[in-house]
């Protein structure tokens, strides 16, 4: 099948040009002057759009196996799609945790016949695991995970001679090992603190960010500065909440940045209340402006969602029994674009953020750019002087909610290509599982 997307304006490797791209299967064959292409069966008239590489999403949660209620991984993987994500990342706390190699071969057979888009599942590290991260392919994985503060799912590694045997197997390994930082023990002493203050067992959620602040965020992060320097490990700091941080990031320390922390700030709990609540902590908004600055001078190398449902059942309560955690894949692209049309950063360092980093950083082979040769891999977005609102109706995550209702948007997802295949077609074919090199 060769399908011509035509008359678009293509964002890749920081160049915007006018192009014509022609899709043969499952490959880009060739990028080429507008109306030069002869040969072909399908057109999708991108006109008046932009032509984007898929979105990769290094950081969700699908919730499969063994939460399905909130999510699973066909309907999140649609979500994904409607949304320009053409790849995920998968994180292990599900039930059983992905924590084993048996548990990793699962969650890959499911994924065949379940995820639309195309997919790899960290392996997460426990405090006993060692061995067993050893038998996995590093072909087929993006890197490990480790959860350094105690998070959804409790895989909290706090023995020092655990971590440093993970810090020194993924330098070993040749993976990126990306962590979860936050100080538990920080946290359950603000916790019980806020209890007796409040003499309630369950705080307003607007402490929540007082809970799990800044010092439990910092200290975690620089032990694991620490131990990726010692062990000359890649550390990938997943979802940065916090301005000081940001000073800890070069060399072979790289840092993520969600799009809630990018969005949300304190002020919002007053509206928005447990539907924002996260782990880390939305934090004020000095940190969200200093992560946003952090997007255009080059300091954050990585932007994902954290995607992860709830059912709104859980998420009532406050700061210590309302679930941590809210969808976010569908909308990032379109959310990320408003920051483009406020100027906090360029189309252009969007696609190095979403699309380009996420493939160089995790070594992932043939997608992440608009090459010839490269799995066909597109999204094709534009941009409309009338808004649309957000509602449930809307929403195709499981869950049903999303903590951006009510908000209005420019940009609209006019079309997604997961390998080769586009609208309809993609909704009834499956993703591949992603290589690494």
């Amino acid at each position: 099948m060769k399908t011509l997307i035509k008359d678009g304006t293509i964002v890749n490797e920081g160049v915007q040009q006018k192009a014509d791209i022609l899709v043969i299967d499952d490959r880009i064959a060739s990028v080429l002057p507008c109306g030069t292409a002869a040969d072909y069966d399908n057109v999708i008239d991108a006109t008046d759009c932009y032509v984007l590489p898929g979105i990769i999403d290094t950081h969700v949660h699908f919730r499969e196996p063994g939460l399905t209620h909130k999510a699973d991984m066909q309907s999140e993987s649609l979500a994904a799609l409607a949304g320009g994500v053409t790849s995920v990342f998968e994180m292990p706390n599900t039930q059983p945790q992905t924590t084993t190699l048996a548990a990793w071969e699962d969650k890959m057979q499911m994924a065949q016949s379940r995820m639309h888009v195309n997919y790899a599942f960290f392996p997460g590290a426990t405090n006993d695991n060692l061995e067993e991260l050893r038998h996995f392919d590093v072909h087929k994985i993006p890197g490990i995970k480790l959860f350094m503060g105690s998070s959804t799912g409790n895989m909290l590694v706090d023995k020092e001679q655990a971590l440093d045997g993970i810090f020194s197997l993924a330098c070993e390994m040749s993976l990126p090992l990306m962590a979860h930082c936050e100080d538990t023990t920080l946290i359950n002493q603000h916790a019980q603190y806020y209890k007796q203050l409040t003499g309630s067992d369950d705080p307003d959620v607007k402490l929540h960010p007082l809970i799990r602040d800044e010092e439990a965020c910092l200290q975690s992060t620089e032990l694991a500065v620490r131990l990726a320097h010692k062990h000359d490990t890649h550390l990938h700091v997943a979802h940065i909440s916090t301005q000081k941080e940001l000073s800890l990031l070069g060399g072979n320390i790289t840092g993520e940045a969600t799009v809630a922390h990018l969005l949300f700030s304190v002020p919002d709990y007053c509206t928005l209340g447990t539907r924002i609540k996260c782990n880390p902590a939305v934090k004020t908004t000095l940190d969200r402006d200093a992560l946003r600055k952090a997007l255009s001078d080059g300091t954050i190398t990585t932007v994902a969602t954290d995607h992860a449902p709830h059912i709104l059942a859980e998420k009532q309560g406050g700061a210590l029994k309302a679930m941590s955690g809210m969808p976010m894949v569908q909308f990032s692209l379109v959310s990320m674009l408003s920051l483009v049309d406020e100027g906090v950063l360029t189309i252009e360092q969007l696609v190095k953020l979403m699309c380009h980093n996420p493939s160089q950083l995790f070594k992932i082979r043939e997608r992440g750019f608009l090459r010839e040769g490269y799995k066909a891999d597109i999204v094709i977005v534009k941009r409309f002087d009338t808004p649309w609102t957000l509602d449930s109706s809307k929403i195709k995550s499981k869950c049903g909610w999303s903590p951006l209702e009510g908000r209005q948007f420019h940009w609209s997802v006019v079309e997604t290509l997961v390998n080769g295949a586009s609208g309809v077609d993609a909704q009834k074919n499956f993703g591949q599982p992603i290589e690494f090199r």
